[in-house]
């Protein structure tokens, strides 16, 4: 029976957040597993349980303003994020040899782009699980716009055992650990209502952020090998929507211009890759680290780190 995950709350320095981490042990090459906008680091229970199997370390974080993270005003854009996470690596050890696989899903896709570029020798390799390649300009004219499309449900009014009931109902298929990590999103009030952990506001910069940033910039900066995980086919197909071949060819663009470059296409595949397909996706990021000559560096544990 594989050891649970321990939950910790580590401080950074600098002034910035306390950082909310999940864990699980292990002796080989630790991975550092980053969720998506107003996600949380559950939604990776399911990829870390089988990363830790392979004898990995595994940390999931949840970021500033995301579940049970410390929320300042302000820092959240793209590349603060990134460097919240690379804060949080020098705390925890994982630097040098013992520098991790760095994954982030969706808006985490960017996050960690950010910070595999910005900080050289922060992340042994990189996968991007259906992000690290968003930029929203090219789907909308203005913020307006976007934020109009984008803007989180209103949750006022609504009962949290009826969505939880809805969210079950809508993935018969998934994982336990999947459903349970989706619920994780949303903070269950005293009263039986509901609200998500990140505040609309929050929500709302890091829109802003998508809309702004250009991760074509990134790419070239980008040293370590790369793996992309879009949740759609390489090849184009008649059921293809607009989205979905903008999404290929942003795909194939990064792929190109990013100097170690790979992907793994998920036909049909939900935007969740990682809560839905967590043995396959484990898999594939186990291949990615075995790419990575293996760390001998110990590193402290997230309870010894934290203050």
């Amino acid at each position: 029976m594989p050891p649970a995950p321990t939950d910790d709350l580590v401080a950074l320095p600098d002034g910035r957040p306390r950082l909310a981490v999940r864990t699980l042990p292990g002796e080989r090459r630790p991975f550092l597993l980053v969720h998506g906008l107003s996600s949380n680091a559950r939604l990776w229970d399911g990829v870390a349980r089988h990363l830790a199997a392979a004898g990995h370390r595994v940390v999931a974080v949840d970021q500033r303003g995301h579940g049970r993270s410390q929320a300042p005003d302000g820092g959240y854009d793209t590349d603060t994020c990134a460097d919240d996470l690379a804060a949080l690596a020098g705390v925890l050890g994982l630097v040098g040899d013992a520098a991790p696989v760095v994954v982030g899903q969706s808006w985490g896709g960017n996050v960690v782009l950010s910070l595999a570029a910005r900080h050289p020798g922060s992340a042994a390799a990189v996968a991007c699980v259906d992000g690290g390649w968003i930029r929203l300009q090219d789907r909308f004219a203005s913020f307006e716009e976007c934020w109009a499309a984008l803007a989180p449900p209103v949750f006022e009014g609504m009962r949290y055992d009826d969505l939880a009931a809805r969210i079950r109902g809508a993935r018969p298929d998934w994982p336990v650990e999947g459903l349970e990590g989706t619920l994780a999103n949303l903070e269950r009030l005293p009263d039986g209502g509901v609200r998500p952990w990140l505040s609309r506001d929050h929500h709302r910069e890091i829109v802003r952020s998508l809309y702004d940033g250009d991760p074509g910039a990134w790419y070239p900066r980008v040293a370590v090998p790369v793996l992309l995980v879009p949740a759609t086919g390489g090849e184009p197909a008649a059921t293809d929507d607009e989205r979905t071949a903008a999404t290929r060819a942003a795909v194939v663009d990064a792929v190109t211009h990013l100097p170690d470059g790979d992907v793994r296409w998920y036909p049909g595949a939900d935007h969740d890759i990682h809560a839905e397909q967590p043995e396959r996706l484990a898999a594939d990021l186990l291949a990615l680290a075995a790419r990575v000559p293996t760390g001998t560096t110990p590193t402290p544990t997230a309870q010894e780190a934290r203050s």
